[in-house]
């Protein structure tokens, strides 16, 4: 059994230990908005906060996450949550929509850490974060129009 905190309550589990956190968050809890996409760390379509930093759920076994709070896309909140989704819908910046979790949740992430980032810095803060669509550069677009919505 471990138990910790999925979007702000208290979860008990009992799944086996070695247990990835994505297929808990999914099959368990029914949080699907966490994607699997390369089952190694590799693609950022798992992405989730864990303790207020980005982490692959996909490589996170339960047993290390006793006491843990975990945010998932369906627990995101926020002035820079709110500016990212804004941006995102305002210069269509999913297709597939695949990876648009991890994006988002990484592109909050860098904008409660960074508030106006530069192209360089959002390159460094996304780059564990692949698109098959391709969108990049509205990504990036997105993330810039977040931040100056936050500065004003």
């Amino acid at each position: 059994m471990t138990t910790l905190t999925i979007n702000g309550a208290e979860r008990t589990l009992d799944v086996d230990p070695d247990t990835p956190l994505l297929w808990v968050l999914r099959d368990e809890l029914r949080l699907t908005g966490t994607k699997f996409g390369c089952g190694v760390a590799q693609c950022g379509a798992c992405t989730v906060m864990l303790n207020g930093m980005p982490r692959r759920a996909c490589v996170t076994p339960i047993r290390t996450l006793a006491g843990a709070d975990v945010t998932t896309i369906e627990g995101m909140s926020g002035r820079e949550y709110d500016a990212v989704q804004a941006a995102w819908r305002a210069l269509d910046v999913p297709q597939c929509g695949w990876c648009q979790s991890g994006q988002v949740m990484s592109a909050t992430m860098l904008l409660q850490q960074l508030p106006a980032p530069t192209d360089q810095q959002i390159d460094e803060a996304m780059a564990g974060n692949i698109c098959r669509c391709a969108t990049y550069h509205r990504i990036r677009t997105a993330i810039h129009d977040a931040a100056r919505t936050l500065e004003g």
